[in-house]
Order: structure tokens, then sequence, then C-alpha cells
């Protein structure tokens, strides 16, 4: 297998806004050395949907495994940490805080999951919170997939940002 891109696959074009290309449409870890150390802030959601008996198992604590959303919370802010381990091209972060909120939807029969993830450096926490979220909401499906294998992962998404050049940005506000 050849290292270079296959006519079949087009490479970015320079100047597309894809950061991590070079100019010949290589993959590259962006550099950050030159931008300047702010807060930076990421907040992501997402939720996960299933039978309204898999729910009042999650919220009764009477899941086989034990508490399904501490169990979550804690796989969440694990995840936060490991995210440049698993997204080849994100920069490690010292994270200062990682918030795992789950809200209960009776309702709908579904649990939401909400990440704020925060830094002070030079580049973004949004993935650190996108991560955060995704394994927090694995983890609810791994601990009750015994009893509901229908369920499914919806709405995932970054909601805000703040810090850094780009400033603050709120999802559904001129995207």
């Amino acid at each position: 297998m050849s290292d270079s891109p296959s006519s079949s696959s087009p490479t970015p074009a320079a100047g597309s806004g894809l950061t991590h290309f070079d100019a010949q449409g290589q993959a590259h870890m962006v550099d950050v050395g030159a931008k300047a150390e702010t807060r930076r802030v990421g907040v992501a959601t997402g939720r996960i949907l299933m039978r309204p008996e898999t729910l009042a198992t999650i919220v009764s604590g009477s899941a086989k495994k034990g508490d399904v959303l501490g169990i979550a919370r804690i796989a969440a802010i694990q995840a936060s940490k490991r995210t440049s381990d698993l997204i080849p091209l994100c920069h490690p972060l010292p994270l200062t805080r990682v918030a795992v909120e789950f809200e209960v939807d009776q309702a709908a029969s579904a649990v939401s999951c909400t990440v704020t993830a925060e830094t002070v450096g030079r580049t973004g926490v949004e993935m650190e919170a996108l991560t955060a979220v995704n394994i927090g909401l694995l983890t609810i499906y791994d601990m009750c997939k015994a009893i509901d294998r229908g369920m499914r992962m919806e709405g995932i998404q970054l909601l805000e940002k703040q810090g850094g050049k780009s400033g603050h940005w709120v999802a559904g506000r001129d995207d």
C-alpha cells in the first residue's frame, strides 16, 4: 500500500480550511506553538434512547452491573483525558476541569449526557468534550445491553466552545 493519495481519493486543496492537512494534502498535527495560552471551554451533548423498562432499571439503581450513571460519569471523565490516544491528530491537553451531567427524560425514555471540558492552553477542548459524551453513552449501553440491545445514541454534537482566536461559538448561532 502506498503512502501517497490514490487518484480515486481527492486530497484537500490548500486553503480549504482543513487545518490537519499540509499543502500537499498530507495529514499532519497542527503546530500550536505560536498560539496564545487562553482559557478554553468545550461543551458537548448527546443522548441514548431505550425501552422504558431499561430506563426504570437505571433510575432504580437495580442494574446487575451496578450504578449505571455513576460508572458512565467516571468513564466519560477518563475518556476526556485519553482523547489524544484515541484521535490521532489531537494534542494531549492538561485538563483543568471535566464536568459530566446526566439528565433522565422519562417521556422520551432517554438519558442525556452533557460534558463541559476546560483547560488553559493553546488549543481547544471540543474533542475532549465530544469524546467524553460518546464514551459516557457507550458505557450506559454496555451496562444495559443484556436487557436492551436496541438502545440508540443520537444528537451527539458540540454545543459551545470558548477561547482562542476564534472566540466564543454557540451551536445554532450562525453555524
